[in-house]
């Protein structure tokens, strides 16, 4: 049987941001029951139809990555009730059609959303704002469980690390349900 490919999408750039961390320790909870990867993109350039096509290489890049991955789970920052401008052009760039014949890559994936914050809204909001779109974009959205951690002060170490204490549950506990969505879509 072939092992699922889940490939992580994190809405910041920031090498050791907390959603970076979360995504991290997604991957050691997935274990060895999924391929898991944290997509690389700051490459990516801001969309430009004047370059669309033939794409930039960092896109074409991306896009096979997407396409290789039988899903697709999103760790998103909050930024002003948003999630991330970088993560939003991202989007923009996997939401147009490759050509005349290939269509976008992103339609029919199933997506799960998870986000930590140092605030009390543990990215709620801007994962409301994220689901909206990527509905739109056709992705199979797992809605629920849906992990949004917030204080995240409260789960990081003296090295400022992440270590997750009372949120760890819940972050198995979708990594669980996220396994058993992918698995019934395929």
């Amino acid at each position: 049987m072939k092992k699922i490919k889940i490939l992580a999408i994190v809405g910041s750039l920031r090498r050791e941001s907390f959603n970076r961390q979360l995504a991290t320790a997604a991957q050691a909870v997935i274990g060895e029951q999924a391929d898991f990867e944290v997509l690389e993109f700051a490459d990516i350039p801001m969309m430009n139809q004047d370059i669309e096509f033939p794409a930039p290489q960092a896109v074409s890049r991306v896009r096979e990555k997407v396409k290789e991955a039988d899903a697709i789970w999103f760790f998103t920052p909050e930024y002003n009730h948003y999630f991330p401008g970088v993560l939003k052009n991202l989007l923009d760039w996997l939401s147009r059609p490759i050509s005349d014949s290939e269509p976008q890559v992103l339609a029919g994936k199933p997506a799960a959303i998870s986000g930590i914050s140092p605030g009390m809204s543990g990215t709620g909001i801007a994962q409301d704002h994220l689901v909206t779109l990527i509905s739109f974009l056709n992705m199979n959205v797992m809605n629920t469980p849906r992990l949004t951690i917030p204080n995240a002060m409260q789960q990081v170490n003296g090295q400022g690390k992440l270590e997750l204490t009372a949120s760890k549950p819940f972050l198995e506990k979708q990594a669980e349900a996220f396994l058993r969505f992918i698995q019934n879509r395929k």
